[in-house]
């Protein structure tokens, strides 16, 4: 867990600067406490600028929670990737996934299908309350920044997802998977909802489940003990 909060340091730089550009601009639609208390009990970003999003255009309550739903429904092929992670009843399983965050379930992978939770547990650890912190930051100082896109602050995101991309592209078919992912959210993103291009983009995580190798196909045959009949 220590190696975790230690390797989640930069994120929680990350999420301070990103939390105070939520902050800035949710403080005028959402007033002084609502954004920090979503952000301490909803600690996801791109669902709460999605929600965000809505409500400033004009929408209700219902379309924005709609909205940051949809874009959270990314956590569902995670939470199915960890699950053989978990240990212990439905209510521990899920209590051990709290944490799970993009940077912390990306960082967290061992291979194989296999994720160290503690290590997971210690990104997310310093990364909520930067995250919390940097939305109040945020709402009691939204006055005395203008438009925090001046900041370049709106680039962080794109260029936060990209870098877990690159770590996680090491083979032919996950560039392939990720290729497709990205074709297959910019074409639905004109005309579907938000949050429905990233979760159709799920779907080419199932690349990596075809082209298996002839070895992965064929039985494995145990040789015969020394001196039996044939």
């Amino acid at each position: 867990m220590r190696a975790g909060m230690k390797a989640g340091i930069p994120i929680a730089v990350a999420s301070v600067l990103l939390g105070t550009s939520f902050g800035v601009l949710a403080q005028p639609v959402m007033g002084t406490v609502a954004p920090i208390v979503m952000s301490a009990i909803v600690f996801a970003g791109s669902a709460q600028f999605g929600a965000l999003a809505v409500l400033t255009a004009g929408g209700g309550a219902g379309a924005a929670i709609a909205a940051g739903v949809l874009l959270n429904m990314r956590y569902l092929p995670m939470g199915i990737a960890i699950a053989p992670s978990t240990s212990g009843g439905p209510v521990r399983r899920a209590l051990a996934a709290q944490p799970l965050i993009d940077a912390g379930w990306a960082m967290s992978s061992r291979g194989g299908g296999r994720y160290d939770l503690q290590y997971m547990w210690g990104i997310g650890a310093v990364c909520w309350p930067t995250w919390v912190a940097g939305t109040a930051l945020g709402v009691f100082t939204g006055d005395l920044i203008d438009d925090p896109d001046k900041l370049g602050l709106d680039a962080l995101f794109p260029a936060f997802f990209l870098a877990l991309l690159a770590g996680e592209v090491r083979s032919s078919r996950a560039a392939i998977a990720a290729a497709l992912g990205a074709l297959i959210a910019l074409a639905l993103s004109p005309v579907t909802p938000p949050g429905v291009p990233v979760i159709a983009a799920c779907a080419a995580a199932l690349v990596a489940l075809s082209d298996r190798s002839s070895a992965d196909r064929e039985p494995i045959i145990e040789p015969e003990p020394h001196g039996a009949a044939p």
